[in-house]
C-alpha cells in the first residue's frame, strides 16, 4: 500500500469548506469504539496543534508568506477543533490522560520499529520508556481516585506496568538536546517523524498543564505537575532531533507531508466509517496544502520540491499493539540515562542531571507516592474483595480505639 503524493491533488484550498455542524459533529463512544479510534484522534489533534503553531512561528518571520500561512493555518484550526470534537463528553480528564498516554507509547513505538536513522530510534525508544512509565502511574491515581480500571480506555492492547521511574527522568536542560538530522542527508522518513512526535509530545506537554490544577486531590495536582515537567524535556528532545539549517519552507513542506501521512495512515486503519469519512476529507484538504507549498517552493525558493519529498509514502503508521516491542525495549535499555546528546549507561550519566534531579525530589517524588503499593491487576483495589475486607477491619479497629 502505498499514496503517490507526486500526483494526488487533492482538494484546492478555496473548496475547503466548514460549517459549524461540520465542527461541533458526533463523538466517538469510550467505551464500543475499539481504543486505537480514540489514538488518531488525540495523535491528530496534536499533529493539527503543531500545524497551527508552525504556522504562526513562520508568520512572525516571513512577511512575503503572511497570507498563505494564514489561509492554510485557517483551515488547520477548524481541522484541529472538528478533530478533538471528536472526544465524547463522558470521557473524564483522567481517561483521556490515559488515552494521550496510550497514543505515545504505541505511535512512538512504531516509529522507533522503522525510523532507519539508528541514534534516531534509539531517542524514541528512550522517550517511549518513559512514556510508558507515565501510563502506570496515571493508571494508579485513576485506580487511588475513582476504582476504575485503566484497562476500560486502554482494551488490552498496551501493558499497565512501570517503565523507567518516572523519578529518575528529571535531567538538566543541556542533557535533553539531541543531535538533529542532516537536511541533505536525513530520508523523509526521519523528517517526518521528527515532526510527529513533536507535535505529539508537546499537545500531551499542553494538556497536563491545563487540566491538572482542576484536580482537587493534592496526589493528582502533584502526578500533573511531574509528569508535565517530563513532557517538556520531550519536546525539548524531539524538536532538536530537526536541522535547524532547514530554510522555513523546507519545514513547511515536512509539516505539510507529516499531516498528509498521518491523515492517511488514519483512513487506511479506521473502523469507524462515520469517522474515516472524516480522516479521507482531511487527507484530501492536507495534499491541497503540500500542493500549494511545493508551488511556493518553487516560486520563492527556485527549488523543485521533489528534491525533499518521497515520490510515494512508504507503509503508512501502525495503529496496532506494540507489546513484545516495548517489553524487548524495556528488558534491554530501562536503565538507560542520559549525557549531552548521547544515551549512556547509569554509571556514565551526567552530574548536572543527578544534581538536578535531587533538588526536584528533595521532598519526595508525586510519582513514587501515587504508585506506592500499587500492581496493576484486571478490576481495581476498589472491586477486590480482600481489599475491601481489609478496609472495612481498619475502620473497625479505629473505631474501637476511639
Amino acid at each position: 500500500m502505498s499514496l503517490d503524493i507526486s500526483n494526488e491533488r487533492g482538494t484546492p484550498l478555496d473548496q475547503q469548506k466548514f460549517t459549524w455542524k461540520d465542527i461541533a459533529g458526533e463523538p466517538y463512544s469510550k467505551l464500543d469504539d475499539d481504543a486505537f479510534t480514540r489514538v488518531r484522534q488525540i495523535l491528530m489533534h496534536g499533529v493539527e496543534q503543531e500545524a497551527c503553531r508552525f504556522k504562526h512561528f513562520a508568520a512572525r518571520f516571513n512577511p512575503d508568506l503572511r497570507l498563505p500561512l494564514a489561509r492554510v493555518r485557517r483551515v488547520d484550526h477548524l481541522q484541529a477543533t472538528m478533530v478533538n470534537w471528536l472526544m465524547p463528553g463522558d470521557q473524564s480528564p483522567l481517561e483521556t490522560t490515559i488515552g494521550y498516554e496510550q497514543v505515545a507509547i504505541e505511535v512512538t513505538a512504531h516509529v522507533a520499529a522503522v525510523e532507519p536513522d539508528p541514534y534516531m530510534a534509539q531517542v524514541y525508544r528512550f522517550g517511549l520508556l518513559e512514556d510508558f512509565d507515565h501510563l502506570y502511574r496515571y493508571a494508579a491515581l485513576m485506580d487511588r481516585l475513582c476504582g476504575k480500571d485503566a484497562n476500560n480506555i486502554l482494551q488490552s492492547y498496551t501493558d499497565v506496568m512501570p517503565g523507567r521511574p518516572t523519578s529518575v527522568e528529571h535531567r538538566a536542560p543541556e542533557d535533553d538536546l539531541r543531535r538533529h538530522y542532516e537536511k541533505t542527508q536525513a530520508a523523509p522518513l526521519t523528517k517526518i517523524h521528527a515532526a510527529l512526535i513533536t507535535g505529539s509530545e508537546w499537545q500531551t506537554r499542553d494538556y497536563y498543564l491545563t487540566v491538572g490544577p482542576t484536580f482537587a486531590d493534592p496526589v493528582a495536582r502533584l502526578l500533573y505537575a511531574e509528569i508535565a515537567a517530563i513532557e517538556e524535556q520531550h519536546v525539548t528532545q524531539y524538536e532538536a532531533l530537526s536541522d535547524p539549517r532547514e530554510t522555513w519552507l523546507e519545514k513547511w513542506l515536512v509539516q505539510e507531508a507529516t499531516e498528509v501521512y498521518a491523515y492517511w495512515s488514519c483512513y487506511c486503519q479506521e473502523q469507524n466509517p462515520r469517522i474515516k469519512q472524516i480522516w479521507e476529507r482531511f487527507l484530501s484538504y492536507e495534499l491541497g496544502h503540500l500542493r500549494l507549498v511545493r508551488e511556493l517552493m518553487q516560486e520563492v525558493e527556485k527549488r523543485d520540491p521533489a528534491e525533499l519529498l518521497p515520490a510515494e509514502f512508504p507503509e503508512p503508521l501502525s495503529f496496532s499493539s506494540h507489546r513484545e516491542f516495548v517489553r524487548q525495549t524495556l528488558t534491554e535499555e530501562v536503565l538507560l540515562r542520559a549525557r549531552g546528546f548521547d544515551i549512556v549507561p547509569p554509571d556514565l550519566e551526567s552530574p548536572a542531571s543527578v544534581a538536578y534531579r535531587e533538588q526536584l525530589n528533595a521532598s519526595g517524588s508525586p510519582s513514587e507516592l501515587v504508585a506506592a503499593g500499587y500492581r496493576w491487576k484486571p478490576g481495581t483495589e476498589l472491586t477486590d474483595r480482600r481489599v475491601r475486607e481489609a478496609e472495612f477491619v481498619s475502620l473497625v479497629q479505629e473505631e474501637a480505639a476511639q
